[in-house]
């Protein structure tokens, strides 16, 4: 009934479609799907099912149509500077970053974590990337793995299947002590350094109304500072490699 209701047609009307009764036009299978939130890629999936034709392009982010987005990509990037940003895309693999992110990376013990297609949640969590300097690995491990299967599970894809598998089988040697607490808001990042301990919020900002299954399935990660501190050291780092 909710469906119906949301969709704006007769529950009736639904009920069949719904048992076989009546074939649903091209039309309604995208209102459906939208109705839904379906993601792009799968409402393709059901349209080609239906023995209709995709209804939503995937394109390169190279494409010359692509253009428009991949600019805004980098202004957004470049505009989260001195703090650092990065878009990825649906099997979390770096697609661009700003200025900003290089100098937390300076520590990767594997460089071969590093070479493209670099994977962040790889490199974040495998014991010779960046999981020796998170103060609060345990917590940061526990939240990242939590989103990581939660998409597994709504996308149902193979590859996220197995980057789960791959990134819950790493050993760990959490001598820090870090807790989940229940009194904060977030789960931050907090990450030894050079210059000291830096402490980030994450934030994930998506497209709008896309109509390119590439461009709905990228999402831009920006890390703010989660104390005065952090702020002061990265726009100090800001400022060196600036001048």
């Amino acid at each position: 009934m909710s469906l119906a209701l949301l969709a704006q047609i007769s529950q009736r009307h639904l009920s069949f479609l719904e048992s076989g009764r009546a074939m649903p036009s091209r039309e309604m299978l995208l209102h459906l799907a939208q109705q839904l939130d379906i993601p792009l890629r799968e409402r393709n999936a059901i349209l080609h099912a239906a023995g209709f034709a995709p209804g939503y392009a995937e394109r390169s982010l190279d494409d010359p149509a692509m253009t428009a987005a991949r600019a805004a990509i980098d202004r957004v990037l470049q505009g989260h500077e001195p703090y650092p940003a990065l878009a990825i895309d649906r099997h979390w693999n770096l697609v661009a970053a700003n200025a900003a992110l290089p100098p937390l990376l300076a520590g990767v013990a594997d460089r071969k974590l590093l070479e493209p297609p670099v994977n962040v949640l790889r490199l974040s969590l495998h014991p010779q990337g960046l999981a020796p300097r998170i103060v609060n690995i345990s917590q940061w491990r526990a939240h990242l793995l939590d989103r990581l299967r939660h998409q597994s599970a709504v996308t149902d894809d193979p590859v996220l299947e197995r980057l789960l598998s791959e990134l819950c089988a790493y050993p760990t040697n959490d001598q820090s002590g870090a807790h989940s607490d229940g009194g904060s808001v977030f789960v931050p990042l907090q990450l030894v350094t050079d210059d000291g301990v830096l402490s980030f919020v994450s934030t994930t900002t998506l497209f709008g109304t896309p109509r390119d299954v590439t461009l709905s399935e990228l999402a831009i990660e920006a890390l703010f500072p989660a104390d005065p501190q952090t702020a002061a050291l990265l726009q100090k780092s800001h400022a060196k490699l600036s001048h």
